[in-house]
């Protein structure tokens, strides 16, 4: 046995010899322009696949029928995702395809992997394969919406992906001549502009099945922080942090001046109150109690009115509400539920009073974040404030 044990040391020792060595002489290639070995796929392939299925084993997938987290998950993966691994249609870019290992189109290979292995994988990235981890690794949410979107884009026609990737309730093929004057008149954050329509729209209509917040008429000062939040990353979002770090800060003014300057009557219908809330069977009694949370709070559970910092409609008159409290009114219901739940969980963060909301909304519970923003979404958008001019700033 002693005899076996020795040998067998010293096999190991001279196999990490030899592959040392091997590793020092430079023989093995590795410029991307060349395949690796087949037993260097296999190896690599074998252990990716069950490094996976062991670290997702735990997972549970939540539900992922909801269409504001399917379209949240294509904003996301349009410019984050297609330029390496494709889309229906689109193979994706060519430099990309000279990657090794190449990115693999999920269009095609989605269907290989379960939700949470998709989950692990989009949260944690892959080491050696380009493949990044989530800039935010605390929002779940977005990464649970990229796997929604993911498990929907599976056998998705062309023509399909690019009708919703492009939006057409947001770029109307019929309005070419006030979208061309929209731009010019963004002047150069015109190119910014084009990003962030895809989700919000060129007028801040918002959309996606209520994922995208109207941004419309919010005042340009509580907008340019918020882009400032994300940029920095004490308002966590892997999807929104990678825009906005890439903007300076007079792009960031421009844009919060083109969007406050916008009318929020304007632009796509918002969807019915009670199509996003599915927690009350009585619609009337959730938009009841929502009013309630609105106007009186819930002082039994320490939830002060939202009137008291937003307004009795959601919107305060100036001088009424600070700067950095959003308006609230004609707002997505699901958008406003993903806030108000972020909030509860200690996530949201952005500005000096976070710490403000987080305390009055933490005993929220689901039922009654639901009916609260069914109470403002219900609410008809304000117009934008009279005198307001793109660039000028409200005050």
């Amino acid at each position: 046995m002693k005899r076996t044990i020795i040998t067998a040391l010293a096999l190991l020792a001279a196999g990490a010899v030899g592959a040392l060595l091997f590793a020092w002489s430079g023989l093995y290639n590795v410029a991307a322009s060349r395949e690796h070995w087949a037993v260097t796929n296999w190896v690599l392939h074998f252990t990716l696949r069950n490094s996976v299925e062991t670290h997702a084993m735990a997972i549970q997938a939540p539900p992922l029928d909801d269409e504001s987290m399917v379209f949240r998950g294509l904003g996301h993966y349009e410019g984050g995702c297609k330029p390496c691994h494709g889309a229906p249609g689109d193979a994706g870019n060519p430099i990309v395809q000279r990657i090794l290992p190449q990115p693999p189109n999920l269009a095609e290979s989605v269907s290989d992997w379960s939700d949470a292995e998709l989950f692990w994988i989009v949260r944690n990235g892959l080491k050696y394969a380009g493949m990044p981890a989530w800039v935010a690794p605390e929002r779940d949410d977005e990464v649970w919406s990229v796997v929604a979107f993911l498990r929907r884009m599976s056998g998705m026609p062309a023509e399909e992906y690019r009708r919703l990737a492009r939006n057409d309730t947001i770029f109307d093929p019929e309005a070419v001549e006030q979208t061309a004057a929209l731009l010019a008149q963004a002047g150069p954050v015109g190119g910014g502009l084009l990003a962030c329509a895809r989700c919000h729209g060129l007028r801040g209509e918002g959309g996606g099945a209520g994922a995208f917040p109207r941004l419309a008429g919010q005042k340009a000062e509580y907008l340019e922080a918020a882009m400032l939040a994300y940029a920095q990353g004490t308002r966590p979002s892997g999807i929104m942090q990678p825009i906005a770090a890439e903007l300076s800060g007079e792009e960031i003014r421009r844009l919060s001046d083109h969007y406050a300057a916008m009318d929020p009557a304007d632009g796509a219908p918002r969807p019915a109150a009670g199509d996003a809330v599915r927690l009350a069977p009585d619609h009337r009694e959730t938009l009841a109690l929502g009013r309630r949370i609105a106007e009186q709070g819930l002082p039994e559970q320490g939830v002060p009115a939202c009137a008291s910092c937003h307004g009795p409609s959601g919107r305060a008159e100036p001088g009424q509400r600070h700067a950095l409290y959003p308006a609230l009114e004609g707002q997505f219901a699901p958008y406003l539920v993903q806030q108000l739940t972020l909030w509860t969980q200690g996530k949201r963060g952005g500005n000096a009073y976070s710490r403000i909301m987080e305390a009055a909304v933490r005993t929220l519970r689901p039922e009654q974040i639901a009916a609260v923003a069914a109470h403002y979404a219900a609410l008809p958008p304000a117009g934008a404030q009279a005198g307001t001019q793109a660039g000028e700033r409200p005050q």
